[in-house]
């Protein structure tokens, strides 16, 4: 006998009305009308703002949540967000001036990435925004471009801890890595800020992304804080800020389950508290990206073809790898794994069959869903791949075999 393959986590984020999703109130393929064409990615404005509201209700009040903008920099979503969190953090030039066009105030913009280059170092310290500094080189081009534009740099010191984030799906931290400076290797770095005249405010601390064990996550953060709270003792100035980085996941393939956020929430009290009482003029900051957004964006495509070949009944939709590289499984997957999908026009219709979701591409990569178990398919018919609103178009090769690009839209 065959065993049943693992469902998807339950995704409710999404209603059906009379057969159809609907993403921001609005049915799917009234949706697509609107749109003009397929493929395009929606967002949901509402569920983007539930996530916040739910997050906040477990977290200490005096921590800081930032967004990531490089899960999602679309414009109108960047502009949504910026009323409901506290920071932005940036991984380019590109992004920090998305930033900066979004409202959000200098001081309240961090910019991490390896490799920043001499331009954008400048770029960072005209704006004020604080730079998380990866390596000493980095630490002397600041101060030259703080001495040749005659304005303050401001930094913390982005740390390779001496752990990693267990059961993360991208460890960003801990043995050799390209990100920050090595642990054992801040006390130099911290004296070399002091001896530049830098403007020192903190520590950035990022074990790893896509996590959902709480407790490896709390252990990550504990870990962390203290040794955060232990380098801190050669820091050149009061700390201002404690960034203990995401981690946060989301679940997208089979058999995995939702993250329990309410044990983090608890965890980050009592650091908070801790916090408060050693380093009175500090604070925590949360980074988030991906969890905050991810469950909110859909990617939709037309049914454009449908083919049986030796057995196996293939979708061909106008989608594929070039707007959805992550769904595809070519985006960090070892073993590929579908991203949840249905028919968006036909969300509440008893699946019959099982199909293969493809792409235009002319590479056998170009994947959206092996084996779907779906209701009976039509030409004309919406594929929606959810778990879509993170990572997605500007992570994928959109010029890959010309094929024309796709909107994104927030409803």
């Amino acid at each position: 006998m065959n065993a049943t393959p693992p469902k998807h986590a339950p995704l409710t984020q999404f209603p059906v009305r009379d057969g159809e999703l609907l993403v921001g109130g609005t049915p799917v393929s009234q949706l697509a009308e609107r749109v003009g064409q397929t493929p395009f990615y929606a967002y949901d404005r509402a569920a983007i703002s539930a996530r916040i509201t739910t997050l906040k209700a477990v977290l200490p009040p005096r921590i800081s949540l930032h967004y990531a903008i490089k899960a999602n920099p679309m414009p109108a979503l960047l502009a949504h967000m910026v009323r409901l969190i506290d920071g932005l953090d940036v991984a380019s030039a590109g992004e920090m001036r998305a930033a900066l066009d979004s409202g959000m105030t200098p001081a309240e913009i961090s910019f991490a990435g390896p490799g920043k280059r001499p331009t954008e170092l400048r770029q960072a310290v005209a704006a004020g925004v604080l730079l998380n500094v990866e390596s000493e080189t980095e630490l002397t081009r600041i101060a030259e471009a703080s001495q040749s534009l005659g304005l303050p740099a401001r930094v913390a010191l982005r740390v390779n801890p001496d752990f990693e984030l267990k059961s993360s799906g991208m460890k960003m931290g801990g043995g050799p890595k390209p990100f920050g400076i090595d642990a054992e290797r801040i006390p130099a770095a911290l004296a070399q800020v002091a001896s530049l005249g830098l403007q020192f405010e903190g520590f950035h601390l990022f074990a790893g992304s896509q996590n959902l064990i709480a407790d490896a996550i709390i252990e990550a953060q504990a870990k962390s804080f203290a040794l955060a709270m232990r380098l801190a003792a050669n820091a050149p100035a009061p700390l201002r800020s404690l960034n203990l980085g995401g981690g946060f996941g989301v679940p997208y393939f089979p058999g995995e389950a939702r993250l329990d956020i309410t044990p983090i929430g608890q965890h980050l009290h009592a650091l908070d508290a801790q916090l408060a009482q050693d380093h009175p003029t500090a604070r925590l900051v949360l980074e988030l990206g991906r969890y905050l957004v991810a469950e909110a964006g859909v990617y939709v495509c037309r049914v454009q073809d449908i083919k049986v070949s030796r057995g196996t009944t293939y979708l061909i939709t106008d989608g594929g790898l070039h707007h959805h590289l992550a769904a595809s499984g070519n985006f960090g997957q070892v073993i590929r794994k579908n991203y949840p999908a249905l028919l968006g026009n036909k969300a509440d219709t008893v699946t019959s069959g099982r199909y293969n979701a493809v792409g235009p591409l002319c590479t056998p990569l170009d994947i959206l869903g092996n084996d779907l178990e779906l209701p009976e398919a039509e030409i004309g018919d919406l594929l929606v791949v959810l778990q879509s609103g993170a990572y997605g178009l500007t992570a994928s090769p959109a010029a890959f075999l010309s094929h024309p690009g796709i909107p994104e839209v927030l409803v």
